[in-house]
């Protein structure tokens, strides 16, 4: 299947996303025409509104081909294909568009029309390893597993341990399956989970999880950096210390003041390299990635070595108690230099230096023995057993392990520094907010999505594989770290028991130096892929102009480097550097990521339980419930961690949520509840007011317009019965009728009329509103609905109305004409339309459909319709295991297998599942059938017309129309007085005959033969031969077809703008949907109702 992806070209005075997907009015004109500088542009009405010349449209003139719309095979539809295209027209223009490529300039502002011109969209072709996998594997390994996931391996032991993995993997992994759920829904042009979010759920939201968002990834690079420069100065270069401690209690703070300044060298280092080009991030990255498996393998490699050759790294025990290796040489009180035993200097630590006398030392030195044993037993050891239960620590509390003898003795203070001690308390909490960081970086996929070939597909797989992929390995170390490592060594955070070496590092394989460089480097690489993608989300939230304080950061360079968002970064940065502890700094940034991944799964299940029509994800593996379990979890997560950081970080949201939406709704405290619901109601509808809806929002808001029986009884209850299973009880709907009158006369018919609707809805489980209206024409009633119903922005957007049955058989032409002017209203009023043509055959509610097709005619395009609506009915049970089918028409001068591919990946992009298939129209010669049915339908026309003309035949239509006025009141929707009313002639017509009189009745009744002469010799139009011919032959091609369909939906050609052909356009319907038992004639309101957008 061909790939194609659209991509919108902003226009110079719109940036933002709203105006890729227009939301007012469109004009979809075919001409055939190519324009290479001008695929999809955002134009003004010049009222202030957008226009959308939208990816599936074409706005410029029609007059160039305008010989071309008058196809012998689409002649029923010529009048209108200025505005309704061909679908071969609009398939062919589809192809031509491609996708946004983001990588680094997502969200950039377009370079001068020259240069856009000069420089062609490079076209996607990343899968799913390199696109989505690998990025998401280098975003979430990272600094905690290197340097922290020992430390809290030793002191939660592994089943807690597992557990705080477990949580925070499950809580990635239900947010990544919400995320690709709405990834999915839609092309997602940039801004990952911001754009997700906002377009999901508003700007108020996305504005305030965007913000949270970008914080978290900015002191990301300032946890990144930290852990690069603890790297640094405890294990590679412990000699370019600055500070260093005067006493036993100034090592961490001289610690910390080492990490500022070499922090801030190394941010304002990192700023320098994203400022000059991200182009060498983007090179670089590859290096980092390989640095981090690198190092992930030569850890497992060295766990499985440890099983029959475990590392050397012994361990000093004094009693119980872990000493500091790097402080004395040999793990003795006592060394023999030749045949002396002189004390060791060990010895001369704990006492005074220059005898051997036990009186000047330490106490608990003296009664308890040295010991030395094995840090890493390996894995065959039975170690686990030791390590499989925690034993949390208070800050300042020495290193122990159970199971050494021990004499329990008075330490000196001064000796402290002498044993390896915790550097601060830890609890199970905390060591959830210190290891969540490490399960983070899901969203690299997303952020991606325009580099993506198929990215539907590539981000549901590519992230779930990588967080599938990281939880193992985050599992299989805990197991593998408590199998093979002492306890000791374990909670040992810096490594001092083992020469200061990492602790990780001691079970690598071939050396520890594969770790510390290749963890060193890794982080670097997170650091500055934080520092590179941070800006670009802010530049992101300034240019959508939602926070106006934040403007200035959506301007750059030329070539659109954000680069004050990158100053705001880097000082923001720069706090969390001045924090200093990677312990303290992880858990702020986990509160911002579980706001963000709340949100997310928030998004999906508000999404879900709404159910609107745009809502169509191609990842299937999604529930509301499943969202609202990761939201749970996240929540949890957040006030498990630290809940002063959630109350923070929540407030702080909700402070930007209120500051967008600060003209919010004026309080109204009437009688509790009702009041609430009354400024809740009020609030909605003026928000309403503010546009229409945009396109993926788009549903049928519903105007039913019933026929009502002589005794008020509705007279096709399925109309009801359909409207109730298209909208499944969401959106609007509006139930309508007419009764003909005066109002103060018919008010009580008018209550009746009211009620017995109401319970025909309640019967058919409509769920709406019912309106009556009493007007002295029928016509003049339903004009009157289709203006007034519905209120501020809750207004019906559809018509649904049945058809005039019986109207060939009735001389009365009002039926047709009531029908003929409902149609042309609707248009007008840029509604769309639906006519269930044999709606007695429709199913009820109870009926249920375990098989068959749901036909769409897609013969030209008005926005979308006939997709949306099969998808709206197969929502319901009565048509849910019906299958769809596309059908659309090629003409000879197309191409027809090209058709079928470009459809079949439109609805790809559309996520609608249908068979496709492409019916070739020959252009055959019309058929002398065509030329009588025409000549027959012509001839009818005329002989009425005639008869009509009859001033008798008036008069006597005229009485008649007086005796049912006298009998029934109530008029019905189809049986309108269409003429002014006639005075009635006397009951006894007196005429005097004079010769004149007699001579003009005599040449009336010879003329009578003439007349049946010239309807005899009547020749058919021409343009009227055509219509027949088109309606003969698609009727023929969809009984074909569709004969044995559960439902057939078509294209409802237009009246004809010369009101004279009214009765033939009824005729070319009839023959249009002949021999079928179920169809669903629609015509489009004249917008776009169905977006490949997310």
């Amino acid at each position: 299947m061909p790939h194609f992806t659209v991509v919108p070209v902003k226009d110079q005075a719109q940036s933002s996303y709203d105006s890729l997907e227009g939301i007012n009015w469109v004009d979809y004109r075919d001409t055939g025409q190519d324009y290479p500088d001008h695929q999809d542009t955002v134009s003004s009405d010049g009222h202030g509104n957008h226009k959308e010349d939208s990816p599936f449209l074409n706005s410029a003139d029609a007059a160039g081909k305008k010989n071309d719309f008058y196809d012998r095979n689409l002649a029923l539809f010529e009048e209108e294909l200025d505005i309704r295209p061909k679908v071969s027209s609009l398939l062919s223009r589809l192809v031509n568009y491609t996708n946004i490529t983001q990588g680094a300039k997502e969200h950039e502002e377009e370079e001068s029309a020259e240069a856009s011109r000069r420089k062609t969209p490079k076209s996607p072709n990343m899968g799913t390893l390199m696109g989505v996998y690998l990025p998401c594997l280098q975003n979430i390994f990272g600094v905690i597993l290197f340097l922290r996931l020992t430390w809290i391996v030793g002191m939660a032991g592994i089943i807690q341990s597992l557990l705080i993995v477990l949580m925070c993997c499950s809580c990635t992994m239900l947010t990544a399956i919400s995320m690709s759920a709405i990834a999915t829904n839609g092309v997602v042009p940039a801004g990952g989970a911001y754009f997700m979010i906002s377009r999901s759920l508003g700007p108020e939201f996305g504005g305030a999880v965007g913000l949270c968002f970008y914080l978290g990834t900015t002191f990301a690079s300032a946890m990144y950096i930290l852990g690069a420069i603890e790297i640094f100065l405890k294990y590679l270069v412990p000699q370019a210390a600055i500070f260093h401690a005067t006493d036993s209690h100034g090592s961490d703070s001289a610690m910390l003041n080492n990490m500022r300044v070499y922090g801030s060298l190394c941010l304002s280092l990192m700023a320098v390299v994203v400022f000059v080009g991200v182009k060498y991030v983007n090179k670089l990255a590859s290096l980092f990635l390989a640095c981090v498996i690198i190092s992930i393998v030569s850890i497992y490699a060295g766990a499985i070595k440890s099983m029959t050759h475990p590392p050397e790294f012994p361990i000093c025990m004094l009693g119980n108690r872990t000493l500091v290796r790097d402080r004395f040489d040999v793990c003795a009180k006592t060394v023999t230099q030749g045949n002396i035993t002189v004390p060791s200097q060990l010895w001369n630590r704990f006492c005074l230096p220059g005898n051997m006398s036990t009186a000047q030392c330490d106490d608990y030195f003296i009664q308890n023995n040295v010991t030395e044993i094995q840090g890493i037993p390996g894995l065959s050891s039975g170690i686990i057993r030791d390590n499989m239960w925690g034993n949390y620590m208070q800050k300042g509390e020495i290193l122990e392990k159970a199971g050494l003898l021990s004499v329990d003795a008075h330490s000196a203070m001064e000796n402290f520094i002498m044993y390896v001690s915790a550097d601060i308390a830890t609890s199970f909490t905390l060591l959830v907010g210190i290891f969540f960081p490490s399960a983070t970086g899901i969203m690299a996929g997303s952020n991606r999505s325009g580099d993506l070939r198929d990215a539907q597909k590539s981000i549901p797989v590519g992230t779930i594989l990588a967080i599938t992929t990281t939880s193992l390995v985050y599992i299989s170390s805990v197991v593998l770290f408590g199998s093979c490592i002492e306890g000791v060594v374990l909670r040992d955070k810096f490594g001092d028991a083992v020469r200061k070496n990492l602790v990780v590092g001691t079970l690598s394989w071939p050396s520890p130096w594969v770790i510390v460089i290749g963890s060193f480097f890794s982080t670097i690489g997170a650091g500055l892929q934080s520092l590179t993608g941070a800006p670009r989300l802010l530049q992101a939230i300034a240019k959508d102009n939602i926070i106006p304080f934040l403007r200035v950061f959506g301007h750059g360079k030329n070539n659109g480097e954000p680069t004050w968002a990158l100053l705001l970064t880097g000082l923001i940065a720069e706090l969390g550097i001045l924090i200093a502890s990677l312990d303290m700094v992880a858990p702020i940034l986990s509160m911002f990521f579980l706001m963000c991944y709340l949100f997310v799964n928030l998004a999906c299940a508000v999404q879900t339980l709404l159910r609107t029509p745009n809502w169509r994800p191609r990842f299937k593996y999604y529930h509301w419930a499943l969202s609202f379990l990761g939201m749970s979890m996240c929540l949890a997560l957040m006030f498990i961690s630290s809940w002063y950081y959630a109350i923070v970080a929540m407030g702080i949201a909700g402070m930007i949520y209120k500051y967008i939406e600060y003209q919010g709704a004026e309080k109204e405290w009437g009688d509790g509840i009702r009041g609430l619901s009354l400024s809740a109601a009020r609030y909605a509808l003026l928000r309403l007011e503010v546009g229409p809806p945009h396109t993926k929002n788009w549903r049928p808001q519903l105007l039913v317009l019933l026929k009502l029986d002589e005794d008020l009884h509705v007279k096709y209850p399925r109309l009801l019965t359909f409207a109730s299973q298209l909208k499944a009880g969401k959106g609007l709907t509006i139930v309508g009728s007419v009764i003909q009158g005066n109002f103060l006369d018919s008010f009580g018919e008018m209550q009746a009329a009211e009620q017995a609707i109401k319970n025909m809805m309640e019967i058919e489980r409509v769920k709406g509103f019912c309106q009556v209206v009493v007007a002295s024409k029928v016509r003049e009633g339903v004009v009157h609905l289709i203006q007034s119903c519905g209120l501020g922005g809750m207004k019906h957007n559809t018509v649904v109305m049945g058809w005039p049955y019986g109207w060939r058989q009735s001389e009365d032409p009002r039926a047709w004409k009531t029908f003929i002017n409902t149609v042309r209203c609707t248009t007008a009023a840029h509604l769309a339309l639906m006519v269930p043509k044999n709606v007695s055959f429709y199913p009820s509610n109870h009926e249920r459909f375990t098989d068959g097709n749901i036909d769409v005619w897609w013969i030209v395009h008005d926005g979308g319709m006939l997709m949306l609506l099969p998808f709206l009915l197969k929502q319901h049970k009565v048509w849910r295991k019906c299958k769809m089918r596309i059908f659309t028409v090629a003409q000879m001068d197309d191409n027809s297998i090209q058709m079928k591919k470009d459809l079949a990946t439109f609805l790809y992009q559309l996520r609608i599942e249908a068979e496709v298939e492409v019916v070739e129209m020959h252009d055959s010669d019309i058929s002398a059938y065509t030329y009588e049915r025409t000549l027959m339908m012509e001839q009818r026309s005329q002989m009425l017309r005639q008869m009509r003309l009859s001033s008798a035949e008036r008069q006597r239509e005229a009485q008649l129309v007086k005796d049912r006025h006298s009998l029934v009141r109530m008029g019905s929707l189809y049986s309108d007085e269409e003429e002014e009313v006639v005075e009635a002639p006397p009951e006894k017509v007196q005429m005097t005959w004079t010769r004149e009189k007699c001579e003009a009745e005599r040449r009336n009744r010879n003329n009578a033969p003439e007349n049946f002469r010239e309807l005899m010799s009547l020749k058919p139009d021409q343009s009227n031969v055509r219509r027949m011919h088109t309606a003969v032959k698609l009727n023929e091609v969809i009984v074909n077809r569709s004969h044995d369909a559960r439902l057939v939906l078509l294209n409802m050609p237009g009246p004809p703008r010369n009101t004279d052909g009214d009765e033939n356009y009824m005729e070319f319907l009839e023959v249009l949907t002949e021999g079928l038992e179920r169809v669903l004639l629609v015509r489009g309101g004249g917008r776009e109702v169905i977006t490949i957008y997310s």
